[in-house]
């Protein structure tokens, strides 16, 4: 039989839209299908798998964009025999931040020494000691009402702050965490000692 022309362009036309059917949903992923994502909760260590409210505004913040860093965890007080060490601790963050070291305060007026106020915290630690280390909102840090990193800082060690500027110094993995006393001060031999040699590992 013989074809019109008519319907030879037909034919055509339909084996175009075929072609352009089976373009448009190919078996294999496109290169924008394997586009890396940004990391989840899931690449995060449970310890650090918390959101906790920033001191300035109060805006939450994940602990989880600190993995893979030394931490320095350091629950602090405005009015304690031992808030100069504010100074040591911020210039430990400067020393070593480009290393891997991240210092995180939590304000707690667990031992009556702490303004009441997240603002007047905040612009005391900037104006008397020049804190710029990531600090967070006030909170507990001990007992039923403590935060829920601290809850989890306590079960790894056993150790529940026994006063202000007790220390929490965490590995790049989150798994080690080693508890230090008040008096234990930002530049004490052996606590640094131990500092850069977690710095220096993996």
């Amino acid at each position: 039989m013989k074809r019109t022309p008519f319907a030879h362009h037909a034919l055509v036309i339909a084996a175009c839209l075929a072609s352009l059917t089976a373009a448009a949903s190919p078996s294999e992923p496109t290169p924008s299908a394997t586009l890396s994502t940004p990391a989840s909760s899931a690449d995060c260590p449970a310890l650090l798998n918390h959101t906790l409210p920033r001191l300035q505004d109060e805006k939450p913040q994940s602990l989880c964009q600190y993995r893979h860093k030394v931490i320095l965890v350091v629950n602090t007080a405005s009015y304690c025999g031992f808030t100069h060490q504010y100074q040591g601790l911020e210039a430990l963050h400067q020393k070593y931040k480009d290393r891997g070291l991240v210092v995180l305060g939590f304000p707690s007026n667990d031992f009556l020494q702490e303004k009441k106020n997240n603002k007047d915290i905040a612009d005391f630690c900037f104006n008397t000691y020049g804190v710029v280390f990531p600090m967070f909102a006030q909170s507990s840090v001990r007992g039923a009402q403590a935060n829920p990193f601290y809850k989890q800082l306590q079960q790894k060690t056993g150790q529940t702050p026994s006063w202000n500027f007790n220390k929490y110094l965490i590995d790049r993995s989150a798994q080690s965490v080693t508890h230090y006393g008040s008096s234990t001060a930002p530049d004490n031999k052996a606590f640094v000692a131990q500092l850069e040699k977690l710095l220096s590992g993996p």
